[in-house]
């Protein structure tokens, strides 16, 4: 039973290493992965915005940023505590922060996987 869909960018080397991971650690098929860089896609929003944020639609609601990573986690069992306890608004103003601080050095990041230089 699909419990969350990921939309994500598919082209962004950093983003596939971060979904196969992800992929690897929902045995339960729980979560649907969308890859948004595909051109035959079907998108619920602007492919550019989707590209821009991650998203995730949980229980009918679509959620960004850290709100959607808090979705994605939730639908891992391994991962379901932090989900949870980014329900937390406290945490979640926490996580977001972090996001947007994420969001300022994802280029430099992708330009380090792509080249293959990553970490």
């Amino acid at each position: 039973m699909v419990e969350a869909t990921v939309w994500y960018d598919g082209a962004c080397p950093l983003c596939l290493r971060e979904i196969a991971l992800m992929q690897r650690l929902d045995r339960q098929g729980a979560i649907d992965f969308v890859n948004v860089a595909d051109p035959v896609t079907r998108c619920p929003n602007a492919r550019n915005r989707l590209l821009e944020r991650f998203h995730a639609l949980e229980n009918g609601q679509m959620l960004s940023g850290a709100a959607a990573f808090a979705a994605m986690w939730r639908a891992i069992p391994l991962l379901r505590p932090l989900g949870l306890l980014a329900q937390n608004h406290i945490f979640l103003s926490l996580l977001v922060l972090l996001y947007l601080r994420f969001l300022a050095v994802r280029p430099a990041f992708q330009r380090l996987f792509q080249k293959g230089r990553a970490i």
